[in-house]
């Protein structure tokens, strides 16, 4: 088991469904790696590994916030989600937020959103890109040879950030 999430482990469905892949040994995935980890310093245990994998997710969602932004284009974050973010990239393990908090976090910002729910957003991102109508009961198969699911005939969508 690989305890590392990074943009190369996320598979994102068109209707919003996500998976993950075990990294590969030729994954950049460093910078998305518990400190604890790179000093060699971790351990084997349910806590332990949930606070690598907070990490990893904290720093992967970073990244997605700040890919493609220009360099003198400051990130904008709301204050609350920023420091979510951060109490999640905490170097010192025992000092980063648990995964429960997070979820409550989650949970609360969505039930307060009147934004519509992610699922929707991603399959008009879909929609947007094949120029074709996504049903919310199509399932999706993922490829590990090709890294691509496919769904309607012909068509494939690319999850490989």
């Amino acid at each position: 088991m690989c305890n590392i999430i990074s943009p190369t482990s996320l598979l994102l469905s068109a209707t919003g469904t996500l998976a993950f892949k075990n990294c590969g040994l030729s994954d950049e995935v460093s910078t998305f790696t518990a400190p604890e980890m790179l000093q060699g310093r971790a351990s084997s245990t349910k806590p332990a590994i949930e606070r690598m994998l907070v990490y990893s997710l904290g720093m992967t969602l970073y990244w997605s916030v700040d890919f493609h932004l220009p360099q003198n284009q400051p990130v904008q974050l709301s204050d609350h989600l920023n420091s979510l973010l951060l109490s999640m990239c905490e170097d010192l393990a025992h000092r980063r937020v648990n995964l429960n908090s997070i979820l409550e976090a989650c949970e609360s910002q969505h039930k307060a959103s009147i934004l519509p729910p992610p699922t929707t957003v991603i399959r008009q991102l879909v929609e947007e890109v094949f120029h074709e109508s996504v049903s919310l009961d199509i399932h999706l198969q993922y490829v590990p040879v090709c890294k691509y699911f496919s769904f309607s005939a012909g068509h494939y969508l690319c999850v490989r950030i």
